[in-house]
């Protein structure tokens, strides 16, 4: 039986990046990222051409694995659609309940990348625009009269749920609060029928 081989200095280097970004935020140092993974500055730049393309890489990488979970967070929860949104709420209660949660990696790296331009911000917006899709499905499935607007509420819940489980730790964690207000999205009914006019009333 032989020993796994090492991963090499490109997959050394995200994943310390995917670590050290998350448990101390993107502004961390080259250095410390390249003592970590253990290799030489030029490995940064030939795989990433610098640190903005790795931070970029590592979101992009961290969008794929945290799309998987919601979808396996929804499937495992059945056909409804009522309850698979219900569940993703559940789960980021319990996830932002945990000792080691440090809060959402993209929330926090839209406020810490000041630059418009920094690559790290497309990723985030299309790992949002791939969670409104998910959730406009089920709300689609589910008959809401506004299925796109219901996403972005859910999206807003889900930023505020998970800020507030980084931001306030030791406090109540805010997973109760938060299933509500769930519940008041998925279950709001049809908007109420326009008031008919006097004029044309029988």
């Amino acid at each position: 039986m032989t020993a796994s081989a090492r991963p090499g200095p490109r997959e050394r280097l995200l994943l310390a990046a995917q670590e050290l970004t998350y448990t101390h935020g993107v502004g961390v140092g080259v250095d410390s990222l390249l003592k970590a993974a253990d290799v030489a500055r030029r490995s940064l730049y030939e795989h990433f051409g610098g640190k903005d393309g790795l931070i970029a890489e590592v979101l992009r990488r961290s969008t794929a694995e945290d799309v998987a979970k919601y979808r396996a967070t929804m499937d495992a929860a059945g056909d409804d659609p009522r309850t698979r949104l219900l569940a993703v709420v559940d789960q980021l209660g319990r996830i932002a309940a945990g000792p080691d949660f440090r809060g959402c990696r993209y929330l926090a790296a839209d406020l810490a990348l000041t630059d418009q331009e920094h690559p790290g911000h497309e990723v985030t917006r299309a790992y949002r625009r791939t969670l409104h899709g998910l959730f406009t499905d089920e709300f689609t499935a589910l008959g809401h009269p506004r299925p796109d607007f219901a996403a972005d509420q859910l999206l807003i819940l889900v930023d505020g749920l998970l800020a507030a489980g980084a931001a306030r730790p030791e406090d109540r964690p805010p997973a109760a609060a938060a299933r509500e207000l769930a519940e008041h999205i998925v279950d709001a009914g049809p908007p109420a029928a326009a008031t008919a006019d006097p004029a044309t009333a029988t």
